[in-house]
Formats: C-alpha cells, structure tokens, sequence
C-alpha cells in the first residue's frame, strides 16, 4: 500500500509502498477515504523537539481519518448490533489510545489517561491506504456524515469539548483564533444558542471563512478593539465565555480584559512557550480558567454526532472550513499551504 511516512530522524517525509497492516487481536483495519492533515502533522514534519521526542521512526502519520472496516481482528465481536462492529461500516476513529489500567481511565475519565499514545505519533497512522486500530476507538458514523465530514470529528470533537464546557444559552462568546477548530467551536456555540459570537485572528482569510458561518463578528485585532467591538455590540460588562484556540499570549491577555467577573474561560491552544498572565485580575474577576485537551471519550463523540445530525445547517457549517483537497501524491504542496495560514482545513483524498 502507500503511506507517508517518516522514515527516519530529522526533518522530512516519504510516500512509500510498504506492506498491508494486518489487525492483531482487539483491532480492526479501515480502508483510509479521507484525513485530515492537522499541526501536529507539521511538527512531525519539521522534526522539533516535542516531535523528537515523541515519535520513533520508521512510522506512518496521521490521526485525522474516516474510512470503511474490511477486516475484524480476532476478539472482536461482530454482528448487526448498535455497538458491535462489520466489515463495510463507515467510521472515524479516536485517535488516543489509553491504557484502560490508570485512576482515571478507572474512574471513567478515559481522556486523562496518564499513558495515552496517539494514533500518527506513537503508532502507525492514517495517512495510508490502510490503517489498524483497537477496536474500541472506533466510532460507527450515521449515512448523514459524509466523509468529509467524518474526517473532521477528531478536529471537531475539540472544539465541541472546548465550547461546552460552560453554559452556552444566551452568553455572550469570545473566541480568539480562526484556524479551523475555532470556526467550528463558533458553528458550535451559535448552535447551542449563544447570543453574540465574536472571533479574533489576525489573518483575514481565516476571518472571512468565520464570517461564513455566521458569527456576529470576526475582528482582526491588528486593526480592531475587543473594547470598541463590545461597546458596538451593546456589552456592558463583557464576555460570559472565552475560548482560547490559538496559543497566542496577546489573545489570553485580550480575554483576561474583555471577560465579566466570574467568566468561564476554555484553554485549548498550545502556546509555544511560557508567558506571563495578570492574576491579579484573574483573581480579582473571579475568572475560572480550564485546560481542554482532546475530546471526552465518548460523550464527546455522541454529542457532536447528535448535533451533525440534527441540523444540515451546522453540518455544511463544520463542512466549510475543509478549504483545500489533495491526493497524496501531492503531499508537499498540502503541508506548505497548511503552513501558509492562508487556508482552513486541508485534507487528504485517499478513495483513489
């Protein structure tokens, strides 16, 4: 089969014929239709430390997919069943392998798993004809998502776990980074009923694509004021909800001084190196201040189906930010326009 690879330490990537995985027991293998390329692909490209770190090659990449089963690994019950898995079912997969043997993974909180590897970084990858995955990773998609769309539920699944983790009905919600987790968190919030959504980046590309799904404002803070944008808007005490997408220090500082007191703030981009934060605001605003990583495993996954499936409307919403398709031949142009910024989302076209 093909399968971009990295074939060994350092920068670079290789599309390679290697042979067909097999599924081991508890596992089953997915024909690859579509992926999604996705930063962490970028970092493994670029071979910095945390991919140095966290990848040993040689090894096929990428986590972002959905595909059909074509072969059930022993140990896995088959049959017609709301939960049991067949060849010929269209799935996507959760990409976080947990161990099942640590408190939390005990204690029902699968995604906190202390020793999670990750499919496309600690074992072999989507960006493949093939992939093998455990058999409890997979997640059965309803005829209504299609495989667009089903390459997006890793990507989406954080920005629903990220929006939902304050009441959303009739709050006003500021959300900073317009790359394609945060326009789809936006789709997310309007969704589930919030009252002003705004979002900031400083590409104006990435804000066009936001103002696609009807968010009531995309500011580039380059140019704009979160302060004038609320006054504009009529907010007199400042935003209920914050979502942090981008990693950017300015944007949690622009949060920290646009939230009411007692506002819900949601961290989900990864900052590329400490900085400093005013506390004594945090503190004196009462401010809540939340980590997310990944998605909860599996509410996430049901509440993000539920909601594809019950409005065509957030569906073409999640389904706008896929802005460049590529065969993976063409594998170097995709992560050099994924890098550009000047695109949302970048997928693969593996059905060939």
């Amino acid at each position: 089969m093909h399968a971009l690879m990295k074939t060994q330490a350092g920068p670079g990537l290789e599309l390679r014929e290697i042979p067909e995985p097999e599924p081991g027991i508890g596992e089953v293998k997915i024909r690859v239709m579509r992926a999604g390329l996705c930063g962490t692909d970028l970092h493994i490209l670029d071979w910095d430390p945390w991919a140095a770190e966290q990848l040993h090659p040689p090894m096929v990449i990428g986590h972002e997919f959905y595909g059909e089963i074509v072969e059930i690994g022993p140990g896995v019950t088959e049959g017609d069943g709301a939960d049991e898995l067949r060849v010929g079912l269209r799935v996507s997969v959760e990409g976080h392998v947990i161990c099942g043997r640590c408190r939390n993974c005990r204690s029902g909180r699968r995604q906190m798993c202390i020793r999670t590897n990750s499919i496309g970084v600690n074992r072999d990858g989507a960006f493949a004809d093939y992939v093998v995955v455990p058999a409890a990773n997979v997640w059965v998609q309803s005829e209504v998502i299609d495989p667009d769309l089903g390459a997006l539920f890793d990507p989406l699944g954080n920005a629903v776990h990220t929006a939902l983790q304050a009441e959303i009905p009739g709050d006003d919600v500021l959300i900073t980074g317009a790359g394609p987790i945060g326009i789809m968190a936006a789709a997310v919030v309007r969704h589930a009923g919030a009252r002003h959504v705004v979002i900031t980046d400083v590409a104006e590309a990435r804000l066009n694509l936001a103002r696609g799904v009807g968010v009531t404002r995309a500011v580039d803070v380059g140019r704009e004021s979160l302060a004038d944008v609320r006054r504009e808007l009529g907010m007199t005490e400042g935003f209920d909800v914050a979502l942090e997408m981008s990693g950017a220090p300015t944007a949690l500082a622009d949060i920290v001084d646009n939230c009411t007191h007692g506002a819900d703030v949601a961290l989900l981009g990864i900052p590329a190196r400490p900085f400093q934060i005013d506390w004594g605001t945090v503190i004196a605003n009462m401010l809540t201040i939340r980590g997310v990583y990944g998605r909860k495993m599996f509410s996430t996954w049901y509440r993000m189906s539920f909601m594809l499936q019950s409005s065509a409307e957030l569906r073409d919403q999640v389904r706008s930010v896929i802005t460049h398709r590529f065969a993976p031949e063409d594998w170097a142009e995709a992560f050099e326009t994924a890098r550009s910024g000047a695109c949302g989302k970048v997928i693969f076209d593996w059905s060939e």
